[in-house]
Protein backbone atom coordinates (compact mmCIF):
# COMPACT_ATOMS: atom_id res chain seq x y z
CA UNK A 1 0.00 0.00 0.00
CA UNK A 2 1.31 3.45 -0.89
CA UNK A 3 1.91 6.13 1.73
CA UNK A 4 -0.80 8.32 0.19
CA UNK A 5 -3.27 5.41 0.51
CA UNK A 6 -2.43 4.94 4.19
CA UNK A 7 -2.76 8.67 4.77
CA UNK A 8 -6.08 8.84 2.90
CA UNK A 9 -7.52 5.99 4.96
CA UNK A 10 -6.25 7.59 8.18
CA UNK A 11 -8.02 10.85 7.32
CA UNK A 12 -11.25 9.03 6.42
CA UNK A 13 -11.32 6.91 9.58
CA UNK A 14 -10.58 9.86 11.88
CA UNK A 15 -13.36 11.88 10.24
CA UNK A 16 -15.75 8.95 10.87
CA UNK A 17 -14.87 9.26 14.55
CA UNK A 18 -15.81 12.95 14.49
CA UNK A 19 -12.20 14.08 14.63
CA UNK A 20 -9.79 16.10 12.57
CA UNK A 21 -6.71 14.79 10.79
CA UNK A 22 -4.76 17.89 9.85
CA UNK A 23 -1.78 18.03 7.52
CA UNK A 24 1.14 19.30 9.57
CA UNK A 25 4.10 21.34 8.41
CA UNK A 26 6.39 23.39 10.57
CA UNK A 27 8.63 25.80 8.66
CA UNK A 28 10.91 26.22 11.67
CA UNK A 29 11.36 22.52 12.43
CA UNK A 30 12.07 19.85 9.86
CA UNK A 31 11.11 16.24 10.54
CA UNK A 32 7.71 16.80 12.11
CA UNK A 33 5.07 14.09 11.63
CA UNK A 34 2.70 14.26 8.63
CA UNK A 35 -0.56 14.58 10.53
CA UNK A 36 -2.05 15.94 13.74
CA UNK A 37 -5.03 13.86 14.85
CA UNK A 38 -7.53 15.64 17.10
CA UNK A 39 -10.31 13.49 18.51
CA UNK A 40 -13.45 14.28 20.48
CA UNK A 41 -12.61 14.67 24.15
CA UNK A 42 -9.41 16.55 23.38
CA UNK A 43 -7.17 13.59 22.58
CA UNK A 44 -4.31 14.68 20.29
CA UNK A 45 -1.81 12.46 18.47
CA UNK A 46 0.85 13.04 15.86
CA UNK A 47 1.13 10.49 13.04
CA UNK A 48 3.96 9.92 10.59
CA UNK A 49 2.85 7.87 7.59
CA UNK A 50 5.30 5.74 5.62
CA UNK A 51 5.25 3.08 2.95
CA UNK A 52 5.80 -0.45 4.19
CA UNK A 53 9.51 -0.77 4.87
CA UNK A 54 9.90 3.04 4.88
CA UNK A 55 12.31 4.39 7.46
CA UNK A 56 12.34 7.52 9.55
CA UNK A 57 14.99 10.09 8.66
CA UNK A 58 17.44 11.16 11.35
CA UNK A 59 15.53 14.43 11.68
CA UNK A 60 12.25 12.57 12.16
CA UNK A 61 13.85 10.29 14.74
CA UNK A 62 15.14 13.33 16.64
CA UNK A 63 11.76 15.09 16.59
CA UNK A 64 9.89 11.97 17.74
CA UNK A 65 12.44 11.38 20.50
CA UNK A 66 11.86 14.94 21.66
CA UNK A 67 8.09 14.39 21.50
CA UNK A 68 8.54 11.29 23.67
CA UNK A 69 10.54 13.23 26.26
CA UNK A 70 7.71 15.78 26.36
CA UNK A 71 5.06 13.05 26.81
CA UNK A 72 3.47 13.67 23.40
CA UNK A 73 1.40 10.86 21.85
CA UNK A 74 2.76 9.88 18.42
CA UNK A 75 2.73 6.93 16.04
CA UNK A 76 4.35 5.76 12.83
CA UNK A 77 1.90 4.05 10.48
CA UNK A 78 3.27 2.16 7.47
CA UNK A 79 0.89 -0.77 6.98
CA UNK A 80 -2.85 -1.37 7.15
CA UNK A 81 -2.26 -3.45 10.30
CA UNK A 82 -0.40 -0.56 11.97
CA UNK A 83 -3.21 1.78 10.98
CA UNK A 84 -5.73 -0.60 12.57
CA UNK A 85 -3.64 -0.61 15.77
CA UNK A 86 -3.51 3.19 15.78
CA UNK A 87 -7.29 3.39 15.29
CA UNK A 88 -7.75 0.94 18.19
CA UNK A 89 -5.51 3.22 20.26
CA UNK A 90 -7.85 6.10 19.33
CA UNK A 91 -10.72 4.07 20.83
CA UNK A 92 -8.79 3.80 24.07
CA UNK A 93 -6.68 0.71 23.47
CA UNK A 94 -2.90 0.69 23.74
CA UNK A 95 -0.71 0.34 20.65
CA UNK A 96 2.86 1.05 21.74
Amino acid sequence: MLEKDIERRLVLEIRKKGGLCLKFTSPGLRGVPDRIVILPGGKISFVETKTEGGRLSQQQQAVLARFSRLGVDWSVVATPAQLDLFLEHCRGGDHK
